[in-house]
């Protein structure tokens, strides 16, 4: 059912249509049932009105010539008897002898008409097909009988046989069939009125659902609709009116809550930074004056240091990301060369010689070089901390993109990994080395990215390490007016 469904025009497959379908074919169902029974029962009617009558007059007019028929009879007596029934083709019999054809022989009356007329003596009649087959007729045999004074009427012996022509009632019954079929004809224009307006009645309030549930995907959470009547369609209505009566209860409970939970976010990290600010002047100079120290106190000292700067690195990841979370990021744009970019990123923290880069010279864009900076950072220092060496940096461009990839040769990551890799806070412990990290550095890439309308994937090389591609527009235009024109994978 569904194949054949699918076969159909798409305008074909819609529920008017269906609808309207329905009930044609309801309504021609219906109408060749209501002609065929017209037609059963007008032909049954009409014959039988036509063979009665054509029984009473052949009685009657046997009865009329019976007294003046002398036994036994000679040829001439059944011509003239012949002759003197009315209407039709006529054959009177009487033993051996036969009366001159009219038209048609006794040979053509049906013998089982006959052979119940001479073995029972009883009146019989039967409707058939002309000798040419293009007619109906009506036959009727008979037996003469005689009566004496308190005796049973008692065969003579003489048969006469009847033949009616049946066509005018056979017509009667084409005109009154043709009649009932075009009257059937008729009603489907009707019915398919019907359909139409029952199909309007059952998908107004489809359409209204479709225009609501549509605004409800949307993000319209006040989406409702007007409920009429109390049939299915209106608990239909109800229903939805309470599912997203409740969706928006729940939606807004969660968006309050995720509101209040950024802004306890970037309220604690705000509060934290004058504090950790001072720790850390305290933990620089520890670390100056650590090697002056005993041993135990050399070592917490150091630790110290080292946890205190792992939370200052926090903070401002919290922070930073409750920018891009208020919408409050914004890019600052200059002219930048990406490779000279990427080099620096790699000399300020140490990395030149532990990555092996391809940066084609000459590659110029509008950027925001802080961000960029911090990217190229996250990625890189991703691949340094859980990937295997040798890490590869490469970059590439073409007229409309900019391709930034690094590449490690580790394990690389799990199928599993691959889609929450961007999450905040998701470490794929199990795949790879306990990670030293916040959890943000890859969100706060993938914001970065997104904030110059571009991406970043993570996936596997053909190696078995983890690559990941940040991709960026060219074109500053579709940057500087928040709409890149020219295509790309959003």
């Amino acid at each position: 059912m569904s194949r054949l469904l699918d076969s159909l025009p798409v305008w074909a497959r819609g529920l008017r249509a269906r609808l309207v379908f329905a009930f044609l074919a309801i309504a021609a169902l219906g109408a060749a049932a209501a002609a065929g029974a017209s037609y059963v029962s007008a032909r049954t009617t009409v014959l039988s009105y036509a063979q009665n009558q054509i029984m009473d007059n052949a009685r009657t007019a046997v009865n009329q010539l019976a007294p003046e028929i002398s036994f036994p009879p000679t040829q001439t007596t059944l011509d003239q008897i012949s002759t003197r029934l009315p209407g039709g083709a006529v054959v009177v019999t009487y033993q051996n002898m036969t009366s001159r054809p009219q038209g048609y022989r006794l040979a053509d009356f049906p013998g089982e008409l006959r052979a119940a007329v001479r073995d029972r003596g009883i009146v019989m009649f039967q409707r058939g097909q002309t000798p040419g087959g293009n007619g109906t007729v009506f036959f009727v045999g008979m037996p003469v009988m005689t009566k004496k004074a308190g005796e049973e009427p008692s065969p003579t012996g003489m048969e006469i046989y009847l033949l009616r022509d049946l066509s005018g009632p056979a017509q009667q019954i084409s005109a009154l069939a043709n009649s009932a079929w075009q009257t059937s004809l008729l009603a489907l224009p009707l019915a398919a009125l019907l359909a139409l307006l029952a199909a309007r009645g059952v998908l107004r309030p489809v359409r209204e659902l479709r225009g609501a549930t549509r605004r409800l995907a949307g993000g319209d959470l006040g989406a409702r609709l007007e409920v009429k009547g109390s049939d299915e369609l209106a608990d239909l209505a109800h229903t939805f009116n309470d599912t997203a009566a409740a969706l928006d209860r729940t939606v807004t409970g969660l968006q309050r809550m995720e509101a209040d939970a950024r802004r306890f976010v970037a309220d604690v990290s705000h509060e934290l930074r004058t504090p950790l600010a001072a720790m850390t002047a305290v933990t620089d100079v520890l670390d100056e004056e650590s090697a002056n120290l005993p041993g135990d106190a050399q070592i917490a000292a150091r630790l110290v240091g080292q946890e205190t700067r792992k939370l200052a690195r926090l903070v401002e990841d919290l922070i930073e990301i409750s920018r891009f979370d208020a919408g409050a990021a914004r890019l600052v744009l200059t002219e930048v060369d990406v490779a000279e970019a990427v080099r620096n990123t790699l000399r300020a923290r140490g990395w030149i010689d532990s990555v092996r880069t391809e940066l084609p010279e000459g590659v110029l864009t509008k950027l925001d070089a802080r961000r960029l900076d911090v990217i190229v950072a996250n990625l890189v220092g991703n691949a340094l901390r859980h990937g295997q060496p040798p890490v590869v940096a490469t970059l590439t461009a073409s007229p409309q993109w900019i391709e930034f990839s690094v590449t490690d040769h580790g394990p690389g990551l799990p199928e599993a990994v691959l889609p929450q890799v961007f999450a905040r806070f998701y470490k794929a412990d199990s795949a790879r080395a306990r990670s030293e990290g916040s959890g943000l550095g890859l969100a706060i890439a993938w914001e970065n990215a997104q904030l110059h309308y571009g991406t970043i994937e993570a996936a596997n090389a053909p190696h078995g390490g983890a690559r990941f591609t940040l991709r960026l527009p060219r074109l500053a235009r579709g940057i500087e007016a928040q709409a890149f024109e020219e295509g790309g994978p959003w």
